[in-house]
């Protein structure tokens, strides 16, 4: 992953039809060649989170989705993760670049997709690990389904989401699609990504992504 200054488009604004085709585009690219400092092993979890998702009928039913508002810090109580929720842009080959990794502790969010509880599929992404130590995601792959993520947001409400599907993709035959798209259209989506898999000192990236689905239920505040 390379390291930007971190730029916004504007609150509220929604990626279509080119855009978003080039962004998925990008976000393949992500994909296959994503990398990461390396830990020295798999990224935790990752096993376990194949094809983990939920029996529809044991999940609550969605929220309606909320106006847009800038996420400002992310609660997954699960993994005992408070991170704060910083814009970001695009990199040099057209894919969501995290926060640098002297910021491992920061999640990104893609600044110019929905916000966090607006409709759509919003996106944070963040390190599964750096050089020396583990990153803000590392323990992403352990969520189960059922899980909440709450987003805590600029105009003092907080979206609480449900985890529904947990995945480990493949770079060789990932799909940005499959992965980051809206699953039902009008419903206010969350996707949390980071690397997965092994690390491949060969190519020098990650094996796979992990990808955490969650979609709208509750908000407070």
């Amino acid at each position: 992953m390379s390291e930007d200054d971190g730029r916004t488009t504007g609150t509220g604004r929604l990626v279509t039809g080119l855009a978003w085709a080039l962004l998925l585009f990008g976000l393949w690219l992500w994909g296959r060649g994503v990398t990461d400092a390396d830990a020295g092993g798999p990224a935790a979890g990752d096993v376990l989170a194949i094809g983990r998702d939920a029996d529809p009928a044991r999940l609550p039913r969605p929220a309606q989705p909320l106006a847009g508002a800038v996420p400002q810090r992310v609660d997954i109580p699960r993994l005992g993760i408070q991170a704060p929720v910083v814009a970001r842009g695009l990199d040099a080959h057209g894919a969501v670049d995290p926060p640098p990794y002297d910021q491992a502790g920061v999640v990104g969010w893609y600044g110019a997709g929905p916000e966090p509880g607006a409709a759509g599929a919003a996106l944070l992404v963040g390190h599964v690990d750096t050089a020396t130590r583990p990153a803000v995601f590392y323990r992403l792959s352990t969520l189960e389904p059922g899980g909440t993520v709450r987003v805590f947001r600029a105009d003092g409400k907080v979206a609480e989401f449900t985890v529904d599907d947990i995945r480990v993709l493949s770079r060789d035959t990932f799909d940005a699609h499959q992965a980051y798209g809206p699953r039902v259209p009008g419903r206010a989506e969350l996707r949390l990504i980071t690397c997965g898999g092994t690390f491949d000192r060969a190519t020098g990236s990650y094996t796979a992504n992990v990808v955490v689905s969650a979609y709208l239920t509750r908000t407070t505040g």
